[in-house]
């Protein structure tokens, strides 16, 4: 048996289609997470503390605008993508979107704050909305018994992916002359280049050897009526939604617990720094957390099989509530480590089981159009958080109150996540595959 089927990718299209986690999450630890927030703190000659708090606040709403783009926009492309063959296609424009951007904060200059507000946007539009489409395709080169690991494997490969760009990123940055580079600011933006390039180029096997999911709809109509087809689809997807009662209420708590994960996950570096601990740690911290949740993430899906999907992302939520707590009063950079440490442990486990315990709560043949609703509620998830950032530092001038505010997303997501009952959920996904 090979170490991919050992992890759970058993087929050819399956480890191209985990491959994509691999290639997107250079953007996501590089970009997001670790070193372009340290960097926008410089472009925006953030130079104090009452300097970091507005770089913070721009940072904030920054990601609300591009988030809440990708929400509205989710909808009707998912709606178009159940009607016509076009779920690659769709993903590869929204990638090239995001690597372009990325590419292009490689050319940043000092005090271009709002270009590089404009492109952080977009990189952020490009990954997003190519994981509509991306996570669309999950049900259908999986089986049912197969999804969480396939699930899984996915975050756990983007872990790997994401730590060894970082250390490359580090290692560059540490030595610009390796590339000929005069100084640390021009390595830290050809690292930005970089990291589209490896998005681009480990993108290559998912459009190679997944394949575009066979639809139920006659698609010899012109693009027109197919687009109005779609706006239909969606008010008619929204109506459907009281059908799948289960899939409904489970998308409510993903949207309130995972607004806290997402708001840890985008201001982690950019609070750390506000409070004074030193950008290397803060970057080596990121990547504890992605070599603690390459094991963790795969041992989550062991215990989906073990105690259920659900059961584990309780545990993962109580977690983050210790996250939450230590953050509030975090003040040094040991503390840093031992939150990365803690996140690490249950960070992919429980977004990968959202994924796919959402996956066996909907219908095969509509998968775009309800994946669409979960980017919706994700992309929402991601819009809260920052904005109660930004109120807050308005208000108190400091980040700590809302660290310790994330716990209510927490306590409340775990309550909906209770009233689920996913066996019945299941059940009605089951018969409605078959109408």
């Amino acid at each position: 048996m090979s170490i991919a089927e050992k992890i759970g990718l058993r087929t050819r299209p399956q480890k191209a289609w985990a491959l994509y986690d691999w290639a997107n999450s250079a953007f996501v630890t590089v970009i997001i997470a670790a070193i372009f927030p340290a960097y926008y703190r410089v472009v925006s000659n953030a130079s104090d503390a009452a300097d970091s708090s507005i770089a913070t606040g721009r940072l904030a709403i920054t990601t609300s605008i591009a988030l809440t783009l990708v929400a509205l926009m989710a909808p009707i492309l998912g709606a178009i993508a159940d009607t016509a063959p076009v779920k690659k296609k769709f993903l590869a424009a929204f990638m090239l979107l995001g690597a372009s951007a990325t590419a292009a904060m490689g050319f940043l200059g000092p005090d271009q704050w709002r270009l590089a507000s404009l492109l952080f946007a977009l990189g952020n539009i490009g990954a997003m909305g190519s994981f509509i489409f991306y996570d669309s395709l999950l049900p259908h080169i999986a089986s049912d018994d197969e999804l969480d690991k396939v699930s899984t494997a996915g975050y756990a490969l983007g872990y790997v992916s994401g730590g060894v760009v970082l250390i490359a990123a580090i290692a560059l940055i540490d030595h610009p002359a390796w590339l000929g580079l005069e100084n640390k600011e021009q390595a830290t933006r050809a690292t930005f280049v970089g990291v589209a390039v490896w998005w681009v180029l480990w993108s290559i096997p998912l459009f190679r050897r997944v394949p575009e999911p066979p639809i139920r709809q006659d698609t010899g109509r012109s693009p027109g009526s197919i687009v109005r087809g779609a706006f239909s689809s969606v008010r008619q997807t929204f109506r459907e939604l009281r059908r799948y009662k289960q899939a409904s209420l489970f998308l409510l708590a993903f949207l309130i617990y995972n607004d806290g994960i997402g708001t840890i996950i985008k201001f982690a570096v950019i609070y750390g720094g506000e409070i004074g601990v030193d950008t290397s740690d803060m970057i080596k911290a990121i990547l504890l957390v992605q070599f603690v949740g390459i094991p963790c993430t795969f041992l989550f899906g062991h215990f989906a099989v073990r105690f259920s999907a659900k059961k584990s992302i309780y545990f993962g939520l109580v977690v983050y509530t210790g996250v939450s707590v230590l953050g509030y009063f975090m003040t040094s950079s040991l503390h840093f480590y031992l939150l990365a440490i803690l996140i690490g442990l249950v960070q992919g486990g429980v977004q990968a089981l959202s994924r796919s315990l959402f996956a066996t709560l909907i219908p095969q043949h509509k998968s775009s159009e309800f994946f669409s609703l979960f980017a919706i509620f994700e992309k929402f998830a991601g819009i809260f958080g920052p904005l109660l950032f930004a109120i807050v530092l308005s208000l108190a001038g400091s980040s700590r109150p809302a660290i310790l505010a994330i716990i209510g997303f927490f306590a409340l997501g775990a309550f909906l996540l209770s009233r689920v009952q996913v066996e019945e959920g299941q059940r009605q996904a089951r018969e409605n595959c078959n109408e």
